[in-house]
Protein backbone atom coordinates (compact mmCIF):
# COMPACT_ATOMS: atom_id res chain seq x y z
CA UNK A 1 0.00 0.00 0.00
CA UNK A 2 1.11 3.31 -0.31
CA UNK A 3 1.53 5.76 2.43
CA UNK A 4 3.30 9.03 3.96
CA UNK A 5 6.33 8.09 5.87
CA UNK A 6 7.72 9.50 9.01
CA UNK A 7 4.04 10.47 10.30
CA UNK A 8 4.89 12.53 13.66
CA UNK A 9 2.30 13.01 16.60
CA UNK A 10 2.36 16.39 17.64
CA UNK A 11 2.20 18.19 14.05
CA UNK A 12 1.00 21.28 13.28
CA UNK A 13 -0.37 22.64 10.30
CA UNK A 14 1.47 25.16 8.25
CA UNK A 15 1.57 26.82 4.90
CA UNK A 16 4.00 26.99 2.24
CA UNK A 17 2.93 28.84 -1.79
CA UNK A 18 0.67 25.88 -3.01
CA UNK A 19 1.71 23.01 -0.50
CA UNK A 20 0.15 22.27 3.04
CA UNK A 21 3.47 21.36 4.43
CA UNK A 22 3.56 19.81 8.37
CA UNK A 23 5.96 21.47 10.58
CA UNK A 24 7.39 18.99 13.54
CA UNK A 25 9.23 18.56 16.46
CA UNK A 26 12.30 17.09 14.93
CA UNK A 27 13.28 16.95 11.38
CA UNK A 28 11.80 15.45 8.90
CA UNK A 29 13.45 12.35 7.43
CA UNK A 30 14.04 12.98 3.33
CA UNK A 31 11.58 10.29 1.66
CA UNK A 32 13.32 7.11 -0.09
CA UNK A 33 10.22 5.24 -0.89
CA UNK A 34 9.25 6.06 -4.06
CA UNK A 35 6.85 2.90 -3.90
CA UNK A 36 4.86 4.05 -1.76
CA UNK A 37 4.14 7.12 -2.74
CA UNK A 38 0.15 7.99 -2.86
CA UNK A 39 -0.25 9.16 -7.05
CA UNK A 40 -3.18 9.17 -8.12
CA UNK A 41 -3.64 7.13 -11.23
CA UNK A 42 -1.21 4.94 -9.74
CA UNK A 43 1.35 4.12 -12.43
CA UNK A 44 2.28 1.54 -14.03
CA UNK A 45 5.80 0.95 -12.82
CA UNK A 46 7.37 2.33 -10.08
CA UNK A 47 11.22 1.18 -9.47
CA UNK A 48 12.51 2.79 -6.19
CA UNK A 49 16.44 3.13 -5.30
CA UNK A 50 15.96 4.56 -1.83
CA UNK A 51 17.58 7.96 -1.94
CA UNK A 52 16.36 11.30 -2.03
CA UNK A 53 16.24 14.84 -4.47
CA UNK A 54 16.39 17.59 -2.15
CA UNK A 55 15.10 21.52 -3.52
CA UNK A 56 16.92 23.47 -1.26
CA UNK A 57 17.81 25.87 -4.45
CA UNK A 58 17.13 27.64 -7.22
CA UNK A 59 17.53 24.70 -10.53
CA UNK A 60 17.58 24.63 -13.88
CA UNK A 61 15.35 23.12 -16.82
CA UNK A 62 17.09 21.74 -19.87
CA UNK A 63 15.30 20.74 -23.15
CA UNK A 64 16.48 18.00 -25.26
CA UNK A 65 15.15 19.39 -27.91
CA UNK A 66 14.44 23.23 -28.74
CA UNK A 67 10.73 23.11 -29.98
CA UNK A 68 8.16 25.91 -29.38
CA UNK A 69 5.80 23.03 -27.23
CA UNK A 70 8.77 22.33 -25.10
CA UNK A 71 9.36 25.77 -24.69
CA UNK A 72 5.93 26.47 -23.82
CA UNK A 73 5.77 23.69 -21.45
CA UNK A 74 9.09 24.47 -19.31
CA UNK A 75 7.71 28.10 -18.92
CA UNK A 76 4.55 26.19 -17.31
CA UNK A 77 6.67 24.05 -15.38
CA UNK A 78 8.95 26.92 -13.97
CA UNK A 79 5.92 28.77 -13.01
CA UNK A 80 4.35 26.30 -10.79
CA UNK A 81 7.41 24.78 -9.81
CA UNK A 82 8.37 28.28 -8.17
CA UNK A 83 4.85 28.10 -6.70
CA UNK A 84 5.44 25.02 -5.24
CA UNK A 85 8.79 25.33 -4.02
CA UNK A 86 10.39 29.07 -3.66
CA UNK A 87 12.49 28.66 -5.81
CA UNK A 88 13.25 29.55 -9.85
CA UNK A 89 13.20 26.64 -12.35
CA UNK A 90 15.46 28.86 -15.55
CA UNK A 91 15.45 27.68 -18.69
CA UNK A 92 19.09 26.67 -20.00
CA UNK A 93 20.98 25.43 -23.20
CA UNK A 94 20.95 21.91 -23.54
CA UNK A 95 22.88 19.92 -21.10
CA UNK A 96 24.79 16.62 -20.42
CA UNK A 97 22.04 14.18 -18.90
CA UNK A 98 22.85 13.93 -14.88
CA UNK A 99 23.32 17.82 -14.97
CA UNK A 100 21.99 19.45 -11.95
CA UNK A 101 18.12 19.97 -12.52
CA UNK A 102 15.20 19.26 -14.77
CA UNK A 103 15.79 17.58 -17.96
CA UNK A 104 12.58 17.46 -20.19
CA UNK A 105 14.01 14.83 -23.15
CA UNK A 106 11.95 13.79 -26.39
CA UNK A 107 12.58 10.17 -26.88
CA UNK A 108 11.48 7.71 -30.33
CA UNK A 109 11.09 5.15 -27.60
CA UNK A 110 8.31 6.23 -26.21
CA UNK A 111 4.61 6.89 -27.91
CA UNK A 112 1.66 9.01 -27.25
CA UNK A 113 1.13 9.95 -23.47
CA UNK A 114 3.59 7.01 -21.70
CA UNK A 115 6.72 9.04 -20.40
CA UNK A 116 9.40 7.88 -18.03
CA UNK A 117 10.25 9.89 -14.62
CA UNK A 118 13.61 9.47 -13.46
CA UNK A 119 14.54 10.64 -10.19
CA UNK A 120 18.24 11.05 -9.12
CA UNK A 121 19.99 12.46 -6.31
CA UNK A 122 21.16 15.48 -8.83
CA UNK A 123 18.94 15.25 -11.59
CA UNK A 124 15.13 14.66 -12.42
CA UNK A 125 14.83 13.57 -16.16
CA UNK A 126 11.09 13.62 -17.72
CA UNK A 127 11.43 11.30 -21.31
CA UNK A 128 8.27 11.22 -23.70
CA UNK A 129 7.65 10.43 -27.36
CA UNK A 130 5.22 13.90 -27.32
CA UNK A 131 5.35 16.79 -24.86
CA UNK A 132 1.76 15.94 -24.01
CA UNK A 133 3.87 12.50 -22.38
CA UNK A 134 6.29 15.46 -20.92
CA UNK A 135 3.38 16.88 -19.38
CA UNK A 136 1.88 13.70 -17.84
CA UNK A 137 5.48 12.93 -16.33
CA UNK A 138 5.30 16.71 -15.12
CA UNK A 139 2.26 15.68 -13.70
CA UNK A 140 3.32 12.55 -11.59
CA UNK A 141 6.28 14.86 -10.57
CA UNK A 142 4.45 17.94 -9.40
CA UNK A 143 1.85 15.45 -7.11
CA UNK A 144 5.47 14.07 -5.59
CA UNK A 145 6.18 17.48 -4.55
CA UNK A 146 2.90 18.58 -3.20
CA UNK A 147 2.49 15.35 -1.17
CA UNK A 148 5.99 15.48 0.87
CA UNK A 149 6.60 16.84 3.66
CA UNK A 150 8.97 19.92 4.11
CA UNK A 151 11.72 20.06 6.55
CA UNK A 152 12.31 22.90 9.12
CA UNK A 153 13.25 25.37 6.31
CA UNK A 154 10.20 24.66 4.32
CA UNK A 155 12.48 22.95 1.64
CA UNK A 156 11.06 19.28 0.54
CA UNK A 157 12.83 16.49 -1.00
CA UNK A 158 11.64 13.90 -3.34
CA UNK A 159 12.24 9.97 -3.04
CA UNK A 160 14.24 8.71 -6.48
CA UNK A 161 13.75 5.80 -8.70
CA UNK A 162 11.72 5.40 -11.82
CA UNK A 163 8.25 5.41 -12.79
CA UNK A 164 7.22 4.11 -16.47
CA UNK A 165 4.09 4.87 -17.27
CA UNK A 166 1.31 5.01 -20.07
CA UNK A 167 -2.60 5.56 -20.30
CA UNK A 168 -5.03 2.84 -20.38
CA UNK A 169 -7.82 5.03 -22.63
CA UNK A 170 -7.23 7.72 -25.15
CA UNK A 171 -9.66 9.24 -24.09
CA UNK A 172 -9.99 10.31 -20.28
CA UNK A 173 -12.70 13.14 -19.73
CA UNK A 174 -15.31 14.88 -17.82
CA UNK A 175 -18.12 17.20 -18.79
CA UNK A 176 -19.34 20.65 -17.34
CA UNK A 177 -22.97 21.98 -17.95
CA UNK A 178 -22.21 25.72 -18.18
CA UNK A 179 -26.25 25.59 -18.74
CA UNK A 180 -28.17 25.03 -16.64
CA UNK A 181 -26.00 26.97 -14.36
CA UNK A 182 -23.66 29.64 -15.95
CA UNK A 183 -19.88 29.20 -15.17
CA UNK A 184 -17.46 32.43 -15.42
CA UNK A 185 -14.17 31.67 -17.69
CA UNK A 186 -12.18 31.92 -14.07
CA UNK A 187 -14.26 28.98 -12.62
CA UNK A 188 -13.69 26.93 -15.53
CA UNK A 189 -9.90 27.42 -15.47
CA UNK A 190 -10.02 26.72 -11.86
CA UNK A 191 -11.56 23.26 -12.56
CA UNK A 192 -9.08 22.90 -15.66
CA UNK A 193 -6.39 23.15 -12.96
CA UNK A 194 -7.91 20.66 -11.25
CA UNK A 195 -8.39 17.80 -13.53
CA UNK A 196 -5.56 18.41 -15.21
CA UNK A 197 -3.95 17.26 -11.85
CA UNK A 198 -5.47 13.75 -12.73
CA UNK A 199 -4.11 13.11 -15.97
CA UNK A 200 -7.49 14.34 -17.64
CA UNK A 201 -7.54 15.18 -20.86
CA UNK A 202 -10.86 16.44 -22.54
CA UNK A 203 -13.18 19.02 -20.85
CA UNK A 204 -16.84 18.49 -22.57
CA UNK A 205 -18.51 21.81 -22.50
CA UNK A 206 -22.35 21.50 -22.52
CA UNK A 207 -22.51 25.35 -24.15
CA UNK A 208 -26.75 24.98 -24.76
CA UNK A 209 -29.44 24.03 -23.25
CA UNK A 210 -33.21 24.89 -22.50
CA UNK A 211 -32.64 27.01 -19.55
CA UNK A 212 -29.88 28.96 -21.62
CA UNK A 213 -27.71 29.39 -24.38
CA UNK A 214 -23.91 29.59 -23.70
CA UNK A 215 -21.50 30.11 -26.42
CA UNK A 216 -21.41 33.55 -28.85
CA UNK A 217 -23.21 33.20 -32.12
CA UNK A 218 -22.31 36.35 -34.37
CA UNK A 219 -24.80 35.73 -36.83
CA UNK A 220 -27.31 34.78 -34.73
CA UNK A 221 -26.92 37.25 -31.87
CA UNK A 222 -30.14 36.71 -29.94
CA UNK A 223 -29.23 33.46 -28.52
CA UNK A 224 -26.87 35.02 -25.73
CA UNK A 225 -28.65 38.26 -25.18
CA UNK A 226 -32.15 36.96 -24.94
CA UNK A 227 -31.03 32.86 -24.44
CA UNK A 228 -28.25 33.17 -22.16
CA UNK A 229 -30.11 35.15 -19.75
CA UNK A 230 -31.29 33.55 -17.36
CA UNK A 231 -30.35 29.94 -15.68
CA UNK A 232 -32.02 27.26 -13.59
CA UNK A 233 -33.67 29.14 -10.47
CA UNK A 234 -34.06 32.42 -12.47
CA UNK A 235 -30.62 33.57 -11.93
CA UNK A 236 -28.62 36.17 -14.36
CA UNK A 237 -27.45 33.58 -16.58
CA UNK A 238 -24.87 34.72 -18.79
CA UNK A 239 -22.66 33.63 -21.79
CA UNK A 240 -18.94 33.27 -22.80
CA UNK A 241 -17.77 35.61 -25.96
CA UNK A 242 -16.15 34.02 -28.81
CA UNK A 243 -13.03 35.66 -27.46
CA UNK A 244 -13.94 33.80 -23.62
CA UNK A 245 -14.38 30.62 -25.15
CA UNK A 246 -10.69 30.49 -27.25
CA UNK A 247 -9.25 32.15 -24.10
CA UNK A 248 -10.76 28.43 -22.77
CA UNK A 249 -9.45 26.62 -25.42
CA UNK A 250 -5.80 28.17 -24.82
CA UNK A 251 -5.76 27.54 -21.35
CA UNK A 252 -6.85 23.68 -21.45
CA UNK A 253 -3.96 23.79 -24.51
CA UNK A 254 -1.59 24.69 -22.12
CA UNK A 255 -2.66 22.16 -19.94
CA UNK A 256 -2.82 18.94 -22.66
CA UNK A 257 -6.63 19.16 -21.97
CA UNK A 258 -9.01 19.50 -25.60
CA UNK A 259 -12.04 21.11 -25.27
CA UNK A 260 -15.39 19.26 -26.93
CA UNK A 261 -17.97 21.82 -27.32
CA UNK A 262 -21.48 20.63 -27.33
CA UNK A 263 -25.05 22.27 -28.66
CA UNK A 264 -27.70 19.64 -27.48
CA UNK A 265 -30.11 19.24 -30.53
CA UNK A 266 -33.09 18.89 -31.73
CA UNK A 267 -34.44 18.63 -28.61
CA UNK A 268 -33.27 20.59 -24.90
CA UNK A 269 -33.78 23.35 -27.23
CA UNK A 270 -35.89 25.81 -25.39
CA UNK A 271 -33.17 28.63 -24.83
CA UNK A 272 -32.25 28.78 -29.02
CA UNK A 273 -36.04 28.54 -29.55
CA UNK A 274 -36.90 31.55 -27.52
CA UNK A 275 -34.35 33.99 -29.15
CA UNK A 276 -35.32 33.05 -32.61
CA UNK A 277 -39.34 32.15 -33.31
CA UNK A 278 -38.36 30.97 -36.69
CA UNK A 279 -37.26 27.86 -35.61
CA UNK A 280 -40.16 26.49 -34.44
CA UNK A 281 -42.94 25.06 -36.39
CA UNK A 282 -45.61 27.32 -35.07
CA UNK A 283 -43.52 30.13 -35.97
CA UNK A 284 -43.84 31.48 -32.30
CA UNK A 285 -40.98 31.62 -29.86
CA UNK A 286 -41.70 30.35 -26.14
CA UNK A 287 -40.93 32.27 -22.71
CA UNK A 288 -37.30 31.07 -21.20
CA UNK A 289 -37.82 28.41 -19.23
CA UNK A 290 -35.54 28.15 -15.68
CA UNK A 291 -37.00 25.12 -14.55
CA UNK A 292 -35.70 21.37 -14.64
CA UNK A 293 -37.95 19.01 -16.57
CA UNK A 294 -36.59 17.97 -19.52
CA UNK A 295 -37.84 16.42 -23.06
CA UNK A 296 -40.65 19.59 -23.91
CA UNK A 297 -38.44 21.04 -27.05
CA UNK A 298 -37.20 20.54 -30.45
CA UNK A 299 -35.95 22.27 -33.37
CA UNK A 300 -38.53 22.27 -36.75
CA UNK A 301 -36.85 19.40 -38.08
CA UNK A 302 -38.69 20.05 -41.55
CA UNK A 303 -37.97 23.86 -41.80
CA UNK A 304 -34.70 24.42 -43.95
CA UNK A 305 -34.31 27.33 -41.73
CA UNK A 306 -33.39 25.08 -38.90
CA UNK A 307 -30.65 23.79 -41.00
CA UNK A 308 -28.97 26.92 -41.70
CA UNK A 309 -28.91 27.59 -37.97
CA UNK A 310 -27.26 24.43 -37.34
CA UNK A 311 -24.56 25.18 -39.74
CA UNK A 312 -23.97 28.80 -38.90
CA UNK A 313 -23.36 27.41 -35.36
CA UNK A 314 -21.31 24.28 -36.04
CA UNK A 315 -19.48 26.54 -38.15
CA UNK A 316 -18.61 29.39 -36.03
CA UNK A 317 -17.71 26.84 -32.82
CA UNK A 318 -15.29 24.39 -34.80
CA UNK A 319 -13.91 27.62 -36.54
CA UNK A 320 -12.49 28.60 -33.09
CA UNK A 321 -12.03 24.77 -32.14
CA UNK A 322 -8.82 23.40 -32.44
CA UNK A 323 -9.88 19.76 -31.61
CA UNK A 324 -11.64 16.97 -33.40
CA UNK A 325 -14.65 16.64 -31.62
CA UNK A 326 -18.00 18.31 -31.95
CA UNK A 327 -21.04 17.13 -29.61
CA UNK A 328 -24.59 17.36 -31.17
CA UNK A 329 -26.22 16.16 -28.08
CA UNK A 330 -29.45 14.13 -29.55
CA UNK A 331 -30.43 13.14 -26.10
CA UNK A 332 -34.36 12.98 -24.18
CA UNK A 333 -36.14 14.39 -27.70
CA UNK A 334 -39.25 12.93 -26.23
CA UNK A 335 -41.77 15.25 -28.62
CA UNK A 336 -39.87 14.82 -31.70
CA UNK A 337 -41.70 12.65 -34.03
CA UNK A 338 -38.86 9.63 -34.67
CA UNK A 339 -39.00 10.30 -38.15
CA UNK A 340 -38.51 13.86 -37.86
CA UNK A 341 -35.86 12.92 -35.07
CA UNK A 342 -33.60 10.74 -37.46
CA UNK A 343 -33.73 13.39 -40.11
CA UNK A 344 -32.63 16.00 -37.89
CA UNK A 345 -29.80 13.78 -36.52
CA UNK A 346 -28.24 12.73 -39.85
CA UNK A 347 -28.71 15.96 -41.07
CA UNK A 348 -26.53 17.41 -38.06
CA UNK A 349 -23.86 14.72 -38.80
CA UNK A 350 -23.42 15.56 -42.21
CA UNK A 351 -23.04 19.08 -41.63
CA UNK A 352 -20.15 18.18 -38.52
CA UNK A 353 -18.41 16.30 -41.15
CA UNK A 354 -18.26 19.08 -43.68
CA UNK A 355 -16.58 21.27 -41.16
CA UNK A 356 -13.88 18.63 -40.52
CA UNK A 357 -14.92 17.02 -37.16
CA UNK A 358 -15.59 14.04 -35.56
CA UNK A 359 -19.37 13.99 -34.24
CA UNK A 360 -20.10 12.40 -31.12
CA UNK A 361 -23.76 12.10 -29.28
CA UNK A 362 -25.80 10.83 -26.43
CA UNK A 363 -26.27 7.41 -27.29
CA UNK A 364 -30.00 7.97 -28.87
CA UNK A 365 -27.99 8.88 -31.78
CA UNK A 366 -27.95 5.50 -32.89
CA UNK A 367 -31.39 5.28 -34.45
CA UNK A 368 -29.66 7.32 -37.39
CA UNK A 369 -27.07 5.74 -39.71
CA UNK A 370 -23.65 7.10 -38.31
CA UNK A 371 -20.64 7.37 -40.78
CA UNK A 372 -17.93 5.65 -39.79
CA UNK A 373 -15.83 6.59 -36.11
CA UNK A 374 -19.32 8.34 -34.84
CA UNK A 375 -18.41 8.50 -31.12
CA UNK A 376 -21.62 7.22 -28.67
CA UNK A 377 -22.21 8.37 -25.49
CA UNK A 378 -23.57 6.04 -23.67
CA UNK A 379 -24.96 7.12 -20.49
CA UNK A 380 -28.21 5.54 -19.75
CA UNK A 381 -29.11 2.71 -22.71
CA UNK A 382 -26.87 0.07 -23.50
CA UNK A 383 -28.28 -1.44 -26.39
CA UNK A 384 -28.79 2.12 -27.77
CA UNK A 385 -24.73 2.05 -27.20
CA UNK A 386 -24.33 -1.64 -28.59
CA UNK A 387 -26.70 -0.64 -31.87
CA UNK A 388 -24.32 2.35 -32.43
CA UNK A 389 -21.40 -0.19 -32.22
CA UNK A 390 -22.92 -2.40 -34.91
CA UNK A 391 -23.53 1.11 -37.32
CA UNK A 392 -19.45 1.50 -36.91
CA UNK A 393 -19.72 3.79 -33.88
CA UNK A 394 -17.36 3.85 -31.15
CA UNK A 395 -18.54 4.15 -27.49
CA UNK A 396 -18.07 6.93 -24.86
CA UNK A 397 -18.55 5.20 -21.65
CA UNK A 398 -20.57 7.85 -19.38
CA UNK A 399 -23.25 5.34 -17.22
CA UNK A 400 -25.23 7.73 -15.15
CA UNK A 401 -25.55 5.02 -12.64
CA UNK A 402 -21.33 4.85 -11.51
CA UNK A 403 -20.36 8.14 -13.69
CA UNK A 404 -22.23 10.90 -13.23
CA UNK A 405 -21.18 13.44 -10.84
CA UNK A 406 -23.95 15.45 -10.23
CA UNK A 407 -25.56 12.06 -8.64
CA UNK A 408 -25.43 12.03 -4.45
CA UNK A 409 -23.20 10.41 -2.65
CA UNK A 410 -25.68 8.96 -0.50
CA UNK A 411 -29.06 9.54 1.07
CA UNK A 412 -27.68 12.52 3.46
CA UNK A 413 -26.26 14.81 0.49
CA UNK A 414 -27.30 17.80 0.18
CA UNK A 415 -26.40 18.72 -3.34
CA UNK A 416 -27.00 16.85 -6.18
CA UNK A 417 -29.73 14.46 -8.07
CA UNK A 418 -30.64 11.03 -7.38
CA UNK A 419 -32.56 9.60 -10.15
CA UNK A 420 -30.03 7.06 -11.56
CA UNK A 421 -28.55 6.04 -8.38
CA UNK A 422 -26.54 7.05 -5.25
CA UNK A 423 -22.85 6.87 -6.48
CA UNK A 424 -20.59 6.75 -3.03
CA UNK A 425 -16.73 7.16 -4.11
CA UNK A 426 -16.32 3.08 -3.60
CA UNK A 427 -19.50 2.73 -6.21
CA UNK A 428 -17.86 5.59 -8.45
CA UNK A 429 -14.05 3.68 -8.34
CA UNK A 430 -15.34 -0.38 -8.50
CA UNK A 431 -16.18 -0.68 -12.37
CA UNK A 432 -14.27 -1.24 -15.46
CA UNK A 433 -16.04 0.27 -18.57
CA UNK A 434 -14.29 -3.07 -20.86
CA UNK A 435 -17.02 -5.52 -18.54
CA UNK A 436 -19.82 -3.42 -17.35
CA UNK A 437 -22.17 -4.51 -20.65
CA UNK A 438 -21.51 -8.28 -22.94
CA UNK A 439 -22.38 -6.11 -26.01
CA UNK A 440 -19.43 -3.19 -25.71
CA UNK A 441 -15.86 -4.65 -25.88
CA UNK A 442 -12.48 -2.95 -25.44
CA UNK A 443 -12.15 -2.03 -29.22
CA UNK A 444 -15.28 -0.10 -28.96
CA UNK A 445 -14.30 2.04 -26.26
CA UNK A 446 -12.56 5.24 -27.23
CA UNK A 447 -12.36 6.44 -23.08
CA UNK A 448 -14.24 7.00 -20.39
CA UNK A 449 -16.34 10.60 -19.51
CA UNK A 450 -17.98 11.59 -15.81
CA UNK A 451 -20.05 14.53 -16.49
CA UNK A 452 -21.41 16.96 -14.24
CA UNK A 453 -24.75 18.30 -14.42
CA UNK A 454 -25.61 21.66 -13.00
CA UNK A 455 -29.51 21.81 -12.02
CA UNK A 456 -28.54 21.93 -8.34
CA UNK A 457 -25.06 23.80 -8.39
CA UNK A 458 -23.95 27.70 -8.66
CA UNK A 459 -20.83 28.24 -8.28
CA UNK A 460 -17.07 26.40 -7.86
CA UNK A 461 -17.69 25.53 -4.52
CA UNK A 462 -20.63 23.73 -5.17
CA UNK A 463 -18.89 22.43 -8.43
CA UNK A 464 -15.89 20.78 -6.75
CA UNK A 465 -18.20 19.52 -3.84
CA UNK A 466 -19.68 17.05 -6.58
CA UNK A 467 -16.72 16.64 -8.54
CA UNK A 468 -13.80 15.89 -6.07
CA UNK A 469 -12.77 13.66 -5.18
CA UNK A 470 -15.31 10.98 -7.41
CA UNK A 471 -12.90 12.41 -10.54
CA UNK A 472 -10.19 11.09 -8.98
CA UNK A 473 -11.32 7.72 -9.05
CA UNK A 474 -12.57 8.61 -12.61
CA UNK A 475 -9.29 9.20 -13.94
CA UNK A 476 -7.61 6.32 -12.44
CA UNK A 477 -10.14 4.10 -14.00
CA UNK A 478 -8.87 6.35 -17.56
CA UNK A 479 -5.54 6.09 -16.82
CA UNK A 480 -4.73 2.90 -15.01
CA UNK A 481 -4.69 -0.38 -16.09
CA UNK A 482 -7.86 -2.42 -14.68
CA UNK A 483 -5.27 -5.17 -12.85
CA UNK A 484 -3.46 -2.16 -10.69
CA UNK A 485 -6.57 -0.87 -9.55
CA UNK A 486 -8.59 -1.93 -5.85
CA UNK A 487 -10.12 0.49 -3.57
CA UNK A 488 -8.06 -0.69 -0.29
CA UNK A 489 -5.04 0.26 -1.99
CA UNK A 490 -6.83 3.63 -3.89
CA UNK A 491 -8.61 4.53 -0.67
CA UNK A 492 -4.92 4.62 1.09
CA UNK A 493 -3.28 6.83 -1.49
CA UNK A 494 -6.73 8.68 -1.54
CA UNK A 495 -6.72 9.68 1.65
CA UNK A 496 -3.31 11.11 1.26
CA UNK A 497 -4.99 13.66 -1.59
CA UNK A 498 -6.82 16.44 1.09
CA UNK A 499 -4.15 18.81 1.52
CA UNK A 500 -3.61 18.63 -2.09
CA UNK A 501 -7.37 19.56 -3.09
CA UNK A 502 -7.52 21.67 -0.43
CA UNK A 503 -4.75 23.70 -1.86
CA UNK A 504 -6.01 24.06 -5.44
CA UNK A 505 -9.33 25.51 -3.69
CA UNK A 506 -11.64 22.19 -3.89
CA UNK A 507 -14.19 22.32 -1.72
CA UNK A 508 -14.62 18.18 -1.87
CA UNK A 509 -16.60 15.74 0.03
CA UNK A 510 -14.80 14.46 2.44
CA UNK A 511 -16.51 11.35 2.59
CA UNK A 512 -15.96 8.98 5.65
CA UNK A 513 -15.41 5.85 3.33
CA UNK A 514 -11.63 7.70 3.38
CA UNK A 515 -9.40 8.41 6.53
CA UNK A 516 -8.64 11.74 5.53
CA UNK A 517 -5.27 13.22 6.60
CA UNK A 518 -5.48 15.95 8.64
Amino acid sequence: MISFLFKISGCILVGFALLSLQACEGEPQPPTHLAQAALIPIPAQVIETGKSFSIKEDKQVFLGEDTEALQALAGHISSQWKALTGYALARSKAASQGQNGLHLTLSDSLKGEAYRLSIGQRSIQIDAGTADGIFRGWQSLEQLMRLQQADEEGNISLPTGEIEDAPNYAYRGTMLDVSRHFFTVEEVKAYIDMIAMYKINYLHLHLSDDQGWRIEIKSWPNLTTHGGSTEVGGGKGGFYTQEDYQELVRYAQARYITIVPEIDMPGHTNAALASYAELNCDGKAPELYTGTEVGFSTFCANKEITYQFVDDVVREICAITPGPYFHIGGDESHVTKKEDYILFVSKALEIVAKYKKIAVGWDEIHQAELPVGTVAQYWRNAENASSAVRKGARVLMSPATYAYLDMKYDSTTELGLAWASLISVERGYSWNPDLLEAAISREHILGIEAPLWSETIADLSDMTQLAFPRLCGYAEIGWSAAEQRDWAGYRLRLAKHAALLEGMGANFFRTPEVDWEK
